[in-house]
């Protein structure tokens, strides 16, 4: 079961309110009980006290102290002096209390909790003054004074009471500095998170926006290749097949000719067909319209194997998800393209085809023990059919990919292709 974590900030910040409020009353009710004492113990011996209006003057006064500087002015507590100069007035009313009897010793320890008020050493000075009269009222108030014998016995109070108060003060500004440090760190880190968060929320818009970018500027370059197409398959076919027909009605009386002429006419038109039906399949990959970019993979991939008798497999590794049909596209290409090059180049006996999912990116890798050849000086049958490795790479650096060949002589190629992996829907 998951909690909010504002949630819990607000049940500890309510919880540490009530603790509060708690501890603001806890001087009055220890005042109050310690007033009630003197009243019970007036008729004690053995102790030195004031008479008890005198006792109750000094009360009211401290309670005045108390409720001017606490409670109605709580926003005082983070000026550092006037909290000295309201600590320092405690002190001399918690000793003249003590003076006017020894039982307002119980109202003297209240002095540790407003040690915080504070800062820095001045907790430590602090505490040991408040032990001193808590010590001085332990033993009787102010009659030790007139009794040496008593001192040693007062000393041995005012060193507990002074050590304890101190020893307490220094673990709790141990503890708050630790929390506070703690609390600190745990600041920074939640900070680090949400830039982390936003820096990766950012980055993913960079990439959409980036492939936006990058689809724009390639639409003049996919019109100049389809004009290239244009110009150096079909117009050159076409011109081809008329000048074919052209020839065969001028050989009308030579038979032999004539079905040369149409024989060559009618091959030109085959293979203008076949050009055709290549440049509309690059923009719209028939293996897309109802499969996953895997499924496609594997479909072209066992229809080559079966149509070259070249044993090939493909290996999806990672979780698949959809990408922006530009990218599947781009990487149905380049696999098709490998493929090609294999049959026409390679001499392949064997075919392995790896698609990778990864955080950020997708690879497609082809490789082949086929031929090889030197990447630095590719042969020229490399580029025939218009989208040789040139063209496979410009396709792939259009949607802000990259294209490695790894190849050498007798050694086989190897072709990778990686592309950033944009989900579907991310560039919205």
């Amino acid at each position: 079961m998951l909690v909010d974590r504002n949630v819990l900030e607000r049940v500890s910040r309510g919880w540490r309110t009530r603790l509060d409020r708690r501890l603001r009353l806890l001087p009055y009710v220890a005042l109050a009980a310690s007033t009630l004492l003197v009243v019970l113990g007036r008729n004690e011996t053995g102790l030195i006290r004031q008479p008890l209006a005198v006792s109750f003057a000094v009360a009211v006064v401290t309670t005045g102290w108390l409720l001017w500087f606490t409670t109605l002015h709580p926003q005082w507590e983070g000026r550092q002096r006037t909290m000295a100069v309201y600590f320092a007035g405690l002190i001399v009313l918690i000793a003249v209390l003590v003076w006017t009897n020894p039982l307002y010793g119980f109202f003297a320890w209240t002095g540790y909790l407003n040690v915080l008020y504070l800062r820095g050493r001045w907790r430590l000075a602090g505490a040991g003054t408040v032990g001193i009269w808590t010590a001085v009222s332990q033993v009787g108030g102010f009659t030790v004074f007139t009794h040496p014998d008593q001192w040693p016995m007062l000393g041995v109070f005012i060193a507990l009471n002074v050590t304890i108060g101190t020893a307490m003060t220094y673990l709790s500004i141990v503890t708050n500095n630790h929390h506070a440090r703690r609390a600190e760190i745990v600041a920074q880190l939640e900070e680090a998170n949400d830039k982390l968060a936003r820096a990766l929320a950012e980055n993913a818009g960079l990439h959409a926006q980036l492939l936006v970018q990058a689809r724009e500027a390639g639409v003049l370059d996919e019109r100049q290749r389809l004009a290239g197409e244009i110009h150096d398959v079909l117009a050159q076919g076409l011109t081809g097949i008329v000048t074919q027909l052209e020839a065969a009605d001028q050989a009308e009386r030579r038979p032999v000719d004539r079905r040369r002429h149409l024989d060559t006419a009618r091959r030109l038109a085959r293979d203008s067909l076949t050009e055709a039906r290549r440049s509309v399949q690059a923009l719209r990959p028939r293996p897309l319209d109802a499969a996953t970019l895997p499924d496609a993979l594997a479909e072209v991939t066992d229809a080559w194997s079966a149509q070259h008798a070249v044993p090939a497999e493909l290996i999806t590794t990672g979780t698949a998800y959809p990408l922006l049909p530009e990218i599947e596209a781009t990487l149905l290409r380049t696999a098709q393209e490998a493929l090609a090059n294999v049959a026409r180049h390679a001499g392949a006996g064997r075919v392995a085809l790896t698609l990778s999912y990864m955080e950020d990116l997708v690879t497609l890798d082809v490789r082949d023990d086929g031929a090889g050849f030197d990447p630095q000086a590719p042969r020229a049958e490399a580029y025939e059919g218009g989208y040789g490795l040139l063209a496979m790479r410009e396709r792939v650096q259009r949607i802000a990919g990259t294209l490695e060949i790894e190849s050498e002589p007798g050694s086989g190629t190897a072709i990778s292709a990686c592309v950033p992996a944009i989900h579907l829907g991310a560039a919205a």
